[in-house]
């Protein structure tokens, strides 16, 4: 289950009530960090930007490829570990608006984490330590350590065990 709070409303759908749980002007500021930092290709100014700029945690020699969307409106809420890499196009969220309510959740990815292209990451999971997500999963709950998943809905496609051994094994 993904750990996420959720904050009831009435009348308009939550979306609509979006700048009631978020200032307007912290959105247009993320906004533009966001898309520039989508767009460069310098590693570390990325990192810095997104640190800088968004309060985002993100380890040493971490690399966000390009495209990649972090959320636009709870930024401060993702950490990533150090030596990761987020694939081409990935979105990672911390919110979600539906109808009756909106939940926030923390984004936790852990060291040497890899996270394949056009990936979505929903709020409220943890993606261990030297796990695998395959391009184009729908993480849309916790992730073990040193696992391979993958897919929609993601099932593990390699244990810990089997990762290592296939890591050991020549190719």
């Amino acid at each position: 289950m993904r750990k996420t709070k959720r904050y009831p409303v009435s009348g308009a759908n939550a979306l609509w009530q979006i700048y009631q749980t978020v200032p307007f002007l912290k959105v247009v500021k993320n906004f533009i960090v966001i898309q520039i930092a989508r767009y460069t290709p310098f590693l570390g100014l990325k990192n810095w930007m997104y640190r800088t700029f968004l309060r985002m945690k993100v380890g040493k020699q971490t690399a966000f490829a390009l495209m990649v969307m972090p959320d636009t409106m709870f930024p401060e809420k993702i950490s990533v570990g150090r030596n990761s890499v987020i694939g081409y196009n990935t979105t990672i969220l911390a919110h979600e608006y539906l109808i009756k309510e909106y939940r926030l959740g923390e984004v936790i990815i852990g060291d040497e984490v890899m996270i394949g292209a056009n990936s979505t990451i929903l709020p409220g999971v943890e993606i261990g330590q030297g796990a695998v997500v395959s391009a184009g999963t729908l993480v849309h709950k916790d992730v073990p350590p040193g696992v391979l998943v993958g897919g929609n809905p993601m099932r593990i496609i390699y244990t810990k065990e089997e990762m290592e051994q296939r890591s050991q094994s020549p190719r």
